[in-house]
């Protein structure tokens, strides 16, 4: 006498659980003519739309459409004739015209004469196409306004190239004086705003830039447009990962302040050091630019003079702070930033 747990499973248990459960369901005839489906619980009716007596007797394709897939229906029936089981994801229809997507499941049984039924078992994944979709849709859409932007970004950096290089010639067939140096100046300064563009440009995103990188960049520029090499221009810089709208303020800050100090820092052929630091630091972004040249009178102001002026200028809008400070041989420029928390 065998004891319960060699016994099979209640079929009428199983037959109710079926029935209840809340995954829809379908059973068809594996040795009829176009395979009838036998029995749909109440979850596939309400799935489908459709009520028993119009179920019954019908083979699966009725709830297929004009969207529907007709490579994922091929394999439906290769895996129905080879008398596996199959799983595929299809466009389906219900009653009321209605498209779902449905994640299909279709598995065979055997008997004793061999195959018998297929069980299939359905899943409305709908939701998650229309996320997928979505997501690809917003995707495309971030694509496109990325690559406008950086469209954007290099016609504007080709347009201030385009005007540094006019204040260049106009300059150039100016007679020289304050006119000549204010041209010469601003064409300068332009050509600053284009580095900080160029870089802006070639990150991947464009809303942000790597400071080391920044600095290094108009480091060369500087030292490209040099005569000779008795001035010697060195950097230490933190990489601190900026947003994007701090480099072209920053780009003219820089700019000035090495520019002023090739300009007036070393007469007379005098050979020297520029240096440019740049930490994180509590308050935020501590820079320091120094020189060891003649330094200057820093509690004199200069009427005619406009870098120190715009230097100020710049770093209020950062919301900074600048300190002119002499030195025993040379200037040193002090600048704090506050950095926002990301």
């Amino acid at each position: 006498m065998s004891n319960g747990s060699e016994r099979g499973p209640p079929i009428v248990s199983l037959s109710a659980a079926f029935a209840a459960s809340p995954s829809p369901m379908l059973v068809a005839d594996a040795r009829a003519p176009d395979h009838p489906i036998l029995w749909a619980n109440d979850a596939f009716l309400r799935q489908t739309g459709y009520p028993a007596d119009e179920v019954l007797g019908r083979n699966c394709r009725f709830l297929q459409g004009p969207d529907t897939d007709r490579s994922s229906v091929e394999e439906i029936r290769q895996a129905i004739a080879a008398g596996r089981a199959v799983s595929v994801e299809l466009l389906n229809y219900r009653k009321d015209g209605t498209p779902f997507w449905n994640s299909f499941t279709l598995t065979p049984v055997n008997d004793e004469q061999g195959l018998a039924f297929f069980v299939g078992a359905q899943v409305d994944t709908t939701l998650a196409h229309t996320n997928a979709e979505r997501t690809i849709a917003l995707g495309t859409a971030l694509d496109r306004k990325t690559a406008m932007i950086h469209e954007i970004d290099h016609r504007a950096k080709n347009n201030l190239q385009v005007i540094s290089s006019l204040l260049l010639l106009k300059a150039r067939r100016t007679v020289g004086g304050e006119t000549r140096e204010a041209l010469e100046g601003m064409a300068e300064r332009i050509g600053a705003l284009s580095v900080a563009h160029r870089l802006l440009c070639a990150g991947e995103d464009g809303s942000h830039f790597e400071l080391t990188e920044f600095v290094s960049e108009l480091v060369s520029e500087f030292e490209a447009g040099m005569a000779d090499d008795r001035v010697r221009i060195d950097s230490d810089v933190d990489t601190v990962t900026l947003p994007a709208s701090m480099a072209a303020p920053l780009a003219l800050m820089l700019h000035e302040l090495v520019a002023n100090a090739l300009r007036h820092a070393f007469p007379g052929g005098r050979h020297g050091r520029i240096s440019i630091f740049a930490k994180r630091a509590e308050v935020g972004l501590s820079i320091a630019i120094s020189d060891d040249g003649i330094g200057f009178d820093v509690a004199a102001q200069n009427e005619t003079g406009f870098g120190r002026s715009l230097v100020e200028m710049v770093s209020r809008q950062l919301r900074g702070t600048v300190r002119w400070l002499p030195m025993g041989s040379g200037t040193r420029v002090e600048i704090a930033i506050p950095l926002r928390v990301a």
